[in-house]
């Protein structure tokens, strides 16, 4: 059994970024979170290795940006960090952690050895039909355009409408919420020269399969070194669900 681990955090690109430095040599992977998520999430995957787990900016200890960033600004506030590994890591990357994680690659492959992109929506496959916001919440917006209604009312119908994610966030991270749920990442894709391999729950709703297979048929196109493994009966956690599964392909990864 996967146990959790007691780290004191570490300040990384000048105290701007704060993360766990987790194992006693050189770290050898790079770990990114998911939305609304922190560093604790590898704690337990990644006992034994050596790794950095950070917490993304506006999330844990790291303070939210003072712009409304997309990935490709979330993966260029991490490069100095890549340029501090001994030699270029494995990129394990868990839903928005994803997206970065495949900006960072695309941008600095030469800083990348691999990416471990776990259940990341980084294209919508045509199965997953786009939701427009309920038409309650659309008219209470509308007014709130002709100002004849209070910007309160708004909030409040964002609160009763709006994504579990939507509601939490506040500030500019809802801002950056609104953007990057709206990314869309094939270019990246087409782009990446670094080996990936996507690691999915069956049973993710957060992120569907579909969109690992339309991924990766994205890839096999562009003849990148692609593979994806599916996990029957796991979730969108597979972190939590399926821990050894995630180390497992993470000590093939570390050994090519």
């Amino acid at each position: 059994m996967i146990g959790r681990l007691d780290v004191a955090l570490k300040s990384f690109v000048g105290g701007t970024v704060f993360g766990a430095t987790l194992g006693s040599g050189p770290p050898a992977i790079l770990a990114l979170h998911g939305w609304g998520r922190t560093h604790e999430d590898f704690l337990g995957v990644l006992d034994g290795f050596n790794a950095i787990a950070v917490d993304l900016p506006g999330f844990g200890a790291t303070p939210p940006p003072s712009a409304v960033w997309g990935a490709n600004e979330y993966a260029a506030a991490l490069v100095p960090i890549l340029r501090d590994f001994e030699a270029p890591p494995v990129v394990i990357a868990h839903s928005f952690g994803g997206r970065v994680a495949v900006c960072l690659a695309t941008t600095h492959p030469e800083l990348v050895a691999s990416l471990l992109i776990i259940g990341s929506p980084l294209v919508r496959p045509p199965d997953q039909v786009k939701k427009r916001p309920p038409f309650r919440y659309r008219v209470v917006r509308f007014l709130r355009g002709l100002r004849l209604i209070p910007e309160s009312r708004l909030e409040a119908a964002r609160h009763r409408y709006g994504s579990a994610d939507y509601r939490a966030a506040s500030g500019v991270m809802r801002d950056i919420l609104v953007r990057v749920v709206n990314e869309s990442y094939e270019l990246q894709l087409e782009s990446l020269s670094v080996p990936v391999h996507l690691l999915w729950g069956g049973d993710d709703t957060a992120a569907p399969v579909s969109g690992a297979r339309l991924a990766k048929a994205i890839l096999d196109g562009a003849n990148a070194d692609a593979s994806l493994a599916v996990l029957m009966g796991v979730g969108h956690d597979v972190l939590a669900e399926d821990p050894e599964k995630v180390r497992a392909e993470l000590k093939i990864l570390l050994d090519q």
